[in-house]
């Protein structure tokens, strides 16, 4: 099986996975999910988990029929494009971020939230799907409970946003 991606306006990525899986056959399209990172937000003074869209504007269609898959995806309002797609040919992801993307997000696509703690200008993570990839992480917001790391992904240096809580500060 093959993943691909297409491009959506951006906060349309859930209307369009789920026409995709209502209107496009099963034979078709395996699966199609948006991915997701789980974080904190602070509402009526306590945090709560929240989910968000990993990658604003794109959806992931998992496929061995991509020209039957591409036919139907011309059906689907507000489609955008395949990435990958040049001269009527269309590209999968590469094997290594569809590796990435399975040991990241898992089986169900949701980034759960990691822990870690900062020793001087090192940061440590303990446990969570940063942990072992503390390279990724181009900056903090431990106001917002959130990391900005870095992929390379869609054949393009990529930053998105998951979520980590830094529980000290040394």
């Amino acid at each position: 099986m093959n993943w691909y991606v297409i491009q959506v306006r951006s906060g349309h990525e859930r209307e369009i996975a789920d026409k995709c899986r209502f209107l496009i056959s099963d034979e078709i399209l395996k699966e199609c999910f948006i991915p997701e990172y789980i974080c904190k937000k602070k509402f009526r003074g306590e945090w709560h988990d929240v989910r968000n869209v990993l990658f604003r504007g794109y959806v992931f269609l998992i496929s061995d029929h991509i020209d039957e898959l591409f036919n139907e995806l011309k059906k689907i309002p507000d489609f955008t494009k395949v990435i990958g797609k040049k001269k009527e040919t269309i590209y999968p992801l590469k094997d290594g971020e569809v590796e990435f993307l399975k040991t990241f997000g898992k089986d169900d696509h949701i980034v759960d939230m990691s822990v870690g703690f900062i020793e001087g200008d090192r940061i440590h993570i303990t446990e969570g799907p940063l942990q072992g990839r503390e390279g990724l992480i181009a900056k903090i917001d431990r106001h917002k409970r959130i990391a900005y790391i870095s992929v390379n992904i869609f054949n393009e240096e990529t930053t998105a946003k998951v979520g980590l809580e830094i529980i000290s500060k040394n």
